[in-house]
């Protein structure tokens, strides 16, 4: 195999663990360095997850520094971004957490080595992730049908590109069946028959072949995977969803990271007591402002001590939600915020009756993708 660069960033999520996981057993033959950006503001639980990954993966996860802790007078990175950003907190429309301490530092690590980057994203999922800018940098998504990104995706089915296509469809294949793969091969793209159409009437008909296709592809290509003299990726017509996910991490003895799994609540409604159950549904920094309004709840009755760290980078006209944390802990709004959780939650059916995997499913359209897989 060429010398390629293959990496693979764990956040501390459930999708980044399992992919660490599955690319050891299912792909031993790659060489994967594994690593992770410390933000210095990780839960306990994050932790703990990193350190029986490092025990199960038989590799130290490599850590990746944002910053030179040795020179710098703040005590972890999340501070001295912050200072060096004038003290104000970041937010979803300034996400410098994200830019500063995840995504520069791999891309700094990486520097212009040829580099493949294996990414969380389920097959149960409709995001493309991160995509680094760098052009020798390339994502693949194990756990997908479509296992390329979306920029090989256009270049490959350009319709520029058909001949090429045909010519080695029938090259790979010779006495496969055809005739249909090639109808598809050969119609080109326009509003009738969108790129994803296309697309998805490939991958239908023999998402291996597609693959190997596409490997041809890239061999004309700079892409790092087309400097590989092989690569077993492109065999893969696994699709893994959210339960393949947990399964992997249970099978591993890894186990399911500590803030998914559910708790009970209690909460007064009209005079009744309910009993209702909340979890994390996400990675990342403790504090995160992307959290729900449960979840920052659930921080303050299970991690009291962070929640109140939290409220001391609150000033005025900067607070982590639209209302101050100080106002959401007190009593009142507490049983406010359980209350509205509890009936969104029972509202549907007992047979179809949201679970805590579903929590963490509706949770996943809003986020940093560098952080939350």
């Amino acid at each position: 195999m060429s010398e390629i660069k293959h990496v693979l960033g764990i956040s501390g999520g459930k999708d980044s663990a399992a992919l660490a996981i599955y690319m050891s057993r299912k792909h031993p033959d790659i060489n994967v360095e594994y690593y992770t950006c410390d933000t210095g503001k990780e839960l306990k639980e994050t932790y703990d997850l990193i350190n029986k990954l490092n025990s199960v993966l038989g590799k130290d996860i490599k850590l990746y520094k944002s910053i030179d802790e040795l020179n710098s007078p703040e005590k972890n990175p999340f501070d001295h971004f912050m200072a060096v950003n004038g003290g104000y907190l970041p937010s979803a429309t300034a996400r410098w957490c994200t830019t500063k301490m995840k995504l520069q530092p791999f891309e700094d690590e990486i520097g212009d080595e040829p580099t493949i980057s294996y990414v969380g994203i389920r097959g149960d999922e409709n995001r493309e992730g991160y995509i680094s800018k760098k052009e020798n940098i390339q994502s693949i998504f194990p756990f997908r049908k479509n296992i390329w990104s979306e920029d090989v995706i256009k270049k490959f089915l350009s319709n520029s590109n058909i001949n090429f296509i045909i010519e080695h469809y029938e090259l790979l294949a010779p006495d496969h069946h055809l005739e249909t793969i090639l109808n598809y091969v050969k119609t080109p793209i326009s509003p009738r028959f969108t790129q994803r159409q296309k697309l998805n009437a490939l991958l239908d008909s023999d998402v291996k072949l597609f693959n190997k296709v596409v490997f041809a592809f890239l061999k004309t290509t700079d892409y790092p995977v087309g400097k590989l003299d092989h690569f077993s990726l492109i065999e893969n017509d696994e699709i893994l969803g959210i339960d393949d996910i947990f399964q992997i991490l249970d099978d591993s003895g890894v186990g399911i990271p500590a803030y998914y799994l559910p708790i009970e609540y209690t909460v007064e409604i009209d005079g009744e007591i309910k009993k209702g159950i909340y979890s994390r549904s996400r990675s990342g920094c403790f504090f995160c402002f992307f959290q729900q309004k449960i979840e920052w709840v659930w921080l303050l009755e299970q991690h009291p001590d962070l929640y109140d760290e939290a409220i001391k980078y609150e000033k005025d006209g900067f607070t982590w939600t639209i209302e101050p944390l100080m106002e959401l802990k007190k009593p009142e709004r507490v049983n406010s915020i359980k209350k509205e959780h509890y009936l969104r939650t029972n509202r549907a059916k007992p047979q179809t009756a949201t679970s805590w995997q579903d929590e963490i499913l509706e949770a996943e359209g809003e986020g940093c993708a560098s952080c939350f897989i």
